[in-house]
């Protein structure tokens, strides 16, 4: 009999004596895991991850499902990961729920009522015990669902659950996947407290860094100032008493100062991490590539939390570091979809790009190379210039010989642009700069070059800031704090601001992934932020602000900033 024929009916009889022998299977009596299907605990995790996450069997193939009763699907299409999310949590998309997936819901009875609310059963008469509505599952129930979807109770599933052509030995490493998935509280979480800590450098600015500080700290402050609510509560009856004793819990930020080399820097984390685990790195302040911590995290599996950096990891599948945007990489990628929406003359033109062969102009110049190759176009000429090096003021005019109707992109700093000029044969031909390399500066720019400088600028524009910036000030005012880094202090208080609500989100379920995916569920974000248009979140995504504005620059010494695009998103 085919997987695909075996049915309620019993035919999932004929593989489960087999599939228990195989749960049974490897080290009975051990002390450490003993894994399942000849595996060791480890591997079997592994393997069962790529089966959860990515829908690949054990052997390298796709895994093999049913939907609708009778559509057969590729399981990379409908990956367990991909409707229960990473923790195994579950998701509410519209008006589908999708219910957890983890062992340690799974393993025990579904009540109507959630759980946290209720006291022990023992203390409730049975006519007020709240319906059972299906049994905890056992390894042998788990695998029929996952067959033919059907509960321990009887209940049919929805069509929408893909039904698994599983063979015994590949369904025993699921369901053991599953038993060990969200099954401990991660690493940084106790009764009573959840642990988090922020990195920095010590070259970092040191005012930044110390606006950074206060607002998180005032954000920790005012979480734990809750505590003593919470006790009081706790005092009233069975129901807050489960409350405060299984899901709230106190804050505790820790420093974590990294010096010398960025080489060195992963050693210095993990040794931090030995000392203390944290549950979670938030905000983050180095001057150069995150890089260094960004792999630390994905390393350990440990969520960092919108750092403050313009050289972010560009990645499209790294999973444990939420960005704020991509930095200086998205400017370059916004410019290049400028371009991409302008005439046909235009985006046939010739394209120069001039940059110091330093970070930053790598970073912007890679932004738009990479982003103008992935929209089918050709590829524009590069002329990376020594970072130290005098700016030959007769650049624009050698470029304009060779390719008098080129589109040129200036990377270059205040100093450069400054000193620039335009010849007569480049008057009316677009340059392209970025406002964040001029900030401090824009009113320097020569007003001759302005006429023909658009700059990528990836923030909200100053008109559009008033309503966040007096919500800002005023909680900065309630925590005795003054406005002096209007981006720093915006980007942190949305770090607090976020983690309170998802922390209220989890409940008790206090596992990392789960944290991840609660701020992948999170609803866009305008309020709260300051600085960016808006905040936009999604499963696996990891750059919140998704693009940039084009903008020109008025006359005078303040210029105005003057849109000549809409938010041009990645």
């Amino acid at each position: 009999m085919s997987l695909r024929q075996v049915g309620k009916e019993g035919g999932y009889r004929i593989l489960l004596p087999a599939l228990m022998l195989v749960l049974a299977w490897a080290g009975l009596g051990c002390a450490e895991p003993s894994g399942v299907a000849g595996l060791s605990h480890q591997e079997a995790l592994r393997q069962g991850e790529a089966m959860y996450r990515f829908g690949i069997l054990p052997s390298g193939e796709p895994m093999q499902a049913i939907v609708q009763g009778d559509i057969p699907v590729d399981g990379t299409m409908f990956s367990c990961e991909s409707c229960h999310l990473r923790g195994g949590l579950g998701a509410l998309e519209g008006k589908i729920i999708t219910l957890p997936t983890n062992g340690r819901e799974l393993y025990k009875p579904y009540i109507k009522a959630a759980e946290e609310t209720l006291p022990k059963w023992g203390s409730m008469h049975p006519s007020m015990q709240p319906k059972e509505l299906r049994p905890a599952y056992t390894d042998e129930t788990l695998a029929r669902v996952l067959w033919v979807g059907e509960d321990p109770a009887g209940r049919v599933l929805s069509y929408t659950m893909p039904r698994y052509e599983l063979d015994e030995r590949d369904m025993a490493i699921l369901v053991y996947y599953l038993k060990n998935l969200s099954a401990e509280l991660s690493p940084g979480v106790d009764p009573t407290t959840l642990r988090f800590a922020t990195v920095y450098s010590e070259d970092a600015d040191p005012q930044r860094v110390e606006v950074m500080l206060g607002v998180l700290d005032a954000h920790v402050r005012a979480n734990n100032g809750q505590s003593r609510l919470q006790e009081r509560r706790a005092k009233e009856g069975p129901f807050y008493k489960k409350k405060k004793s299984t899901a709230y819990r106190k804050w505790t930020l820790e420093r974590w100062v990294l010096k010398g080399d960025p080489s060195t820097w992963p050693d210095q984390l993990e040794e931090y991490y030995r000392k203390q685990p944290v549950f979670a790195l938030l905000g983050g302040m180095v001057p150069g590539s995150w890089q260094p911590i960004h792999e630390f995290c994905e390393k350990n599996r440990i969520p960092n939390v919108l750092p403050i950096t313009d050289y972010p990891v560009i990645s499209g599948s790294d999973w444990y570091t939420v960005y704020f945007s991509k930095g200086h990489y998205q400017e370059g990628e916004g410019a290049a979809r400028f371009l991409r929406t302008q005439d046909e003359e235009t985006r046939s033109r010739p394209i120069i790009q001039v940059f110091r062969d330093d970070l930053r102009g790598q970073t912007l110049a890679k932004g738009f190379r990479e982003t103008w190759q992935l929209l089918g176009q050709s590829p524009a000429e590069e002329r990376p210039l020594a970072a130290g090096a005098e700016l030959d003021k007769g650049l624009l005019g050698g470029i304009y010989a060779e390719h008098p109707s080129a589109t040129v992109l200036l990377w270059l700093e205040p100093r450069d642009l400054e000193a620039i000029k335009i010849p007569e044969q480049g008057q009316g031909r677009v340059l392209i700069g970025s406002a964040r390399m001029l900030e401090g500066h824009l009113g320097k720019i020569p007003e001759t070059l302005r006429q023909s400088l658009y700059l990528t600028y990836p923030y909200r524009l100053p008109e559009d800031m008033a309503k966040g910036e007096l919500v800002l000030r005023s909680w900065l005012k309630m925590k005795k704090l003054s406005l002096s880094d209007l981006r720093v202090q915006s980007d942190m208080y949305f770090v607090g601001w976020m983690l309170a609500g998802v922390t209220m989100m989890m409940e008790n379920d206090f596992f990392r992934e789960n944290f991840l995916d609660a701020i992948d569920m999170m609803n866009d974000e305008t309020y709260a932020i300051v600085t960016y248009p808006r905040l936009s979140f999604g499963q696996g995504q990891r750059y919140a602000s998704k693009g940039c504005y084009l903008i020109q620059l008025g006359p005078g010494p303040q210029p105005e900033l003057i849109p000549r695009s809409e938010w041009v998103i990645h």
